[in-house]
């Protein structure tokens, strides 16, 4: 049986890509929408943090998407105007996040508020890391598959979002435990550093605008 020519099946494994992709923007809508609405609800910053995040990367997700759309058509070697301007609002979005949750723990301390209960956060938290661990897997092995390093990329950062459900996790879990205040601050803290992290890469590719081994 004669083997099937590279191009098919890079063309396959783009496919996969793109509905790993899809899937990704899918469910960061959905998880964003009820992580803000608890959030708010119970008043746990942490939670809030978390989906205002989630709602960011569906706009980084889109980019990539886009990205993956156009090496379905041809190799690229840059990334174009939509892609470049998607990063470039995610990275604002982040930094805008990053200081919003820093000011709001340091409100949260002062005022000594606390959250009515964190057990959603327990189980959007618990939910993320066995979504985005598969998710991260079946880029992975997507990106090295295809040698494509923007697909590998994107898989690093789904791997940030698990390690980002660990500190919701966390902060919830030990809040719903001990019922100290400060414990969803601190959560608050941790996703304002991954945010903040996530802007300064999101502008820094912004600003390369090259897509390595694309």
């Amino acid at each position: 049986m004669a083997m099937k020519p590279k191009k098919n099946i890079n063309t396959a494994l783009l496919k996969t890509a793109f509905m790993l992709s899809v899937f990704t923007i899918v469910y960061n809508v959905g998880e964003g929408f009820f992580s803000t609405f608890f959030g708010i609800k119970d008043d746990t910053l942490a939670l809030l943090g978390f989906g205002i995040d989630s709602f960011v990367e569906v706009i980084s997700g889109i980019g990539i998407a886009h990205m993956i759309w156009r090496m379905k058509r041809s190799s690229i070697q840059e990334r174009d105007h939509f892609e470049r301007r998607a990063l470039l609002v995610t990275g604002i979005a982040f930094y805008i996040l990053a200081a919003g949750l820093i000011v709001g723990s340091v409100i949260t301390v002062i005022n000594g508020s606390r959250p009515e209960t964190t057990m959603v956060g327990i189980i959007i938290s618990s939910i993320s890391i066995i979504t985005m661990w598969f998710l991260y897997r079946g880029k992975i092995k997507t990106g090295r598959a295809m040698e494509s390093d923007p697909i590998i990329a994107d898989a690093r950062c789904t791997l940030t979002c698990f390690y980002l459900s660990f500190i919701l996790l966390a902060s919830s879990l030990l809040y719903h435990i001990f019922q100290i205040g400060y414990i969803d601050a601190a959560g608050s803290l941790g996703i304002a550093v991954f945010a903040f992290r996530e802007g300064k890469e999101a502008l820094e590719k912004a600003e390369r605008g090259e897509v390595p081994g694309g």
